[in-house]
């Protein structure tokens, strides 16, 4: 069974009881002062500094507050104690599928998208990345967010992925699956005339369960169509001569590891000559299929960001034996018995590859594949962050991938780093992340575009997470 180590490993991600100072509104130029700026960048982190962020939703100024000349009638917070990072990125997620625990493209509204934004913000993400799964609603979406200054999660998207007929990947109703490289390439120029951020692709048979997978000249297609837009490519990949041809092929990154069997040489040879990106591991996903009980259920971090009916299926009692025997039916629970039997396997190698390409210089950044059943919209990127220090990397290098990394990945340049001229999207929080990574949890507030917004933590009665009560924010109980 799922190995003994992680399970403790999580159980040490203690809950915070933090009382929380309520954020004050916008309008007006901020001066935030007095904490310690970890600036996304990986350069050591900076004691007693301050920042500016001007009316605009910008930083007009960072350095050390003996250096601060706030404007006059600035508002001024001192954060004493704190520390101030980037807003993280989820470099790989899914919006406006899921309601408790059912997977369904019904759900594709823009309230149930803008919902799970707000959720992701309230969890320190302040943008997220759409691997392939959006209607068409996502582009007015986008649009109207870089019109102005948002008040949720900030939208990068791939529009629709390309998923082959029969195959693996995609979601019914909002993916086309297709049959030949020609109705491959007229999807992608649709998505490059929408002005999508990505192409993604699936290339995988679920454990050699579906019967067909994407052939290598449909592939080829899309990422040579893709270039002609001047995008990047990215795969849904899990075997590892997969791999190997897509990176052949001219593909830009991966969306999750290989996971059949350790990563050779020979590819992190050729990830590295073309450049090939770990786009991301989404180490989180493969350790969420081997959770028959799921060790966070009586967390507040964890239970303020999903709905009742999300708390009510997973801790049924009837689901550990459902999830194990492989009972499909079962709402949320897509399981086969012979795959759920290998993902702790699974989990293990994800873990492993990623440490070997790494160690090999290969670039990465952070990703959790959350939205769909089983993972959750900005709980998952915490615990993300976790696992890539379990898997060898620092808590700053983990910091990097998140913010800076997935950032120049998107070719985002005023997004993930603290610096004059950035957008102020930026996490506060009550603890050091640098002297353990799961202090990212200790959020004390959180801004999107110099927007102070909810935090996962601001419901609370009297600032204790254990007398939380009701929705996980302000407004509505979040649906998924």
């Amino acid at each position: 069974m799922f190995k003994s180590r992680f399970r403790n490993f999580l159980a040490l991600a203690a809950v915070t009881t933090f009382v929380l100072a309520a954020v004050p509104a916008t309008g007006a130029v901020t001066v935030l002062k007095n904490f310690t700026l970890i600036d996304g960048t990986g350069h050591a982190a900076e004691a007693d500094s301050a920042l500016i962020i001007g009316d605009n939703g910008r930083i007009s100024w960072v350095g050390p507050v003996a250096q601060l000349k706030a404007p006059a009638g600035a508002r001024t917070i001192d954060l004493t104690g704190k520390y101030l990072l980037p807003g993280l990125i989820d470099g790989h997620v899914h919006l406006g599928i899921v309601e408790n625990q059912v997977q369904d493209a019904k759900f594709y509204t823009r309230a149930h998208i803008e919902s799970e934004l707000k959720t992701y913000a309230a969890y320190g993400v302040t943008a997220v990345a759409v691997f392939g799964t959006d209607k068409d609603l996502i582009f007015s979406m986008r649009a109207q967010q870089r019109s102005g200054r948002p008040t949720e999660a900030r939208i990068f998207t791939a529009g629709q992925g390309i998923v082959y007929k029969g195959g693996y990947g995609g979601i019914l109703g909002i993916t086309t699956p297709v049959s030949t490289p020609q109705e491959a390439i007229r999807i992608v120029d649709a998505d490059a005339a929408h002005g999508v951020d990505f192409i993604k692709l699936w290339m995988d048979d679920e454990h050699h369960m579906i019967p067909v997978k994407m052939p290598y000249n449909i592939s080829a297609a899309v990422i040579s169509e893709a270039h002609k837009h001047h995008l990047k490519a990215v795969a849904h990949v899990y075997y590892l001569a997969d791999a190997k041809e897509l990176v052949r092929e001219g593909l830009d990154g991966f969306a999750h590891e290989v996971r059949d069997q350790p990563v050779d040489q020979e590819l992190l040879n050729l990830m590295k000559s073309h450049g090939a990106w770990q786009t991301v591991a989404t180490l989180s996903r493969e350790a969420a299929y081997s959770w028959a009980i799921m060790p966070f259920l009586e967390d507040p971090f964890f239970e303020r960001g999903v709905s009742q009916g999300t708390l009510d299926v997973l801790r049924s009692p009837e689901r550990e034996k459902n999830v194990v025997l492989g009972d499909a039916s079962v709402p949320g629970l897509p399981y086969r018995k012979r795959v759920f039997w290998d993902y702790d396997r699974v989990f293990w190698q994800a873990l492993t590859n990623f440490a070997a390409e790494a160690n090999a210089g290969v670039s990465y950044g952070m990703g959790t594949d959350s939205g769909p059943p089983g993972r959750f919209p900005g709980f998952n990127a915490h615990e993300e962050l976790q696992l890539l220090v379990m898997g060898g990397l620092t808590p700053m290098q983990a910091i990097v991938a998140a913010t800076s990394s997935n950032a120049k990945w998107l070719g985002a340049n005023d997004i993930g780093v603290v610096a004059a001229g950035k957008w102020a999207d930026l996490l506060v929080l009550a603890r050091n992340p640098l002297q353990d990574i799961r202090n990212t949890r200790t959020i004390d507030a959180v801004y999107v575009a110099g927007n102070p917004v909810p935090t996962i933590w601001q419901t609370c009665e009297n600032g204790k997470p254990s007398e939380c009560t009701g929705g996980p924010l302000t407004g509505p109980a979040m649906p998924y």
